[in-house]
């Protein structure tokens, strides 16, 4: 599973809430070792119903004065403690117990492991020159290298990735540093199709004009199953 497929399936509200079948769960909790934002979401998601329990423990609010005429019902926030609401706010937070006791410090371990990503090197400063190859597994990230030549009077780069259709992927603002010209870039996890990504470089001066930096230059992406 990949990030897109999990958002699409919404498979962190549904793994929450325990309706994934037995596969597609473990195929999520495979996927949150390498996706940085779902373990985020998941994360958020056990802070909100934590915040929620301390919310109920709280004792009600003492009962109003009686009037003289009818007052309409509201409904408040211990409306949640009618069996429509309680039945699946206690199996949320069962799940979110078993996320906080097993899944979650299993995840943090992983995420604290060191990893080797694929890596390949990019030089706006040539041109024509040996097209890179990289191979990368479907739905991982990779660390790409960008050398940029030294020159003067820019505050700042802009460095855009085309895909195979030339459209742009991403766009990454890189400070103008004297002395560097290696920048390593870490690009996210996504499901790329193979092929040749071109990488443009801008410069930016303090005014805010832009002139391309070196040559467009291009690396071979073999995606892996």
């Amino acid at each position: 599973m990949d990030h897109d497929q999990a958002v699409r399936q919404k498979a962190t509200e549904r793994y929450l809430l325990n309706e994934l079948d037995p596969g597609l769960r473990d195929e999520f909790e495979e996927h949150l070792f390498d996706c940085q934002e779902c373990a985020l979401d998941v994360r958020a998601a056990a802070m909100f119903v934590e915040q929620s329990k301390v919310v109920l423990a709280e004792p009600p609010a003492p009962a109003p004065v009686r009037v003289p005429f009818p007052v309409p019902a509201k409904v408040g926030w211990m409306g949640w403690l009618r069996p429509a609401f309680a039945v699946p706010v206690l199996a949320l937070l069962l799940v979110i117990g078993y996320q906080n006791l097993v899944t979650l410090p299993r995840m943090t371990r992983a995420m604290g492991t060191p990893q080797l990503l694929p890596s390949v090197m990019v030089n706006v400063s040539t041109r024509g020159s040996e097209v890179q190859e990289i191979a990368v597994p479907k739905g991982k990230g990779f660390l790409l290298y960008v050398r940029i030549p030294p020159q003067d009077g820019y505050s700042r780069y802009t460095a855009d990735l085309y895909n195979p259709a030339e459209k742009l992927e991403w766009s990454l603002a890189i400070p103008a540093t004297p002395g560097k010209d290696v920048w390593p870039v870490q690009v996210p996890a996504a499901d790329r199709e193979s092929g040749k990504y071109t990488l443009k470089v801008q410069g930016i001066t303090a005014s805010g004009q832009s002139t391309q930096v070196g040559y467009p230059t291009s690396f071979e992406l073999q995606t892996q199953k």
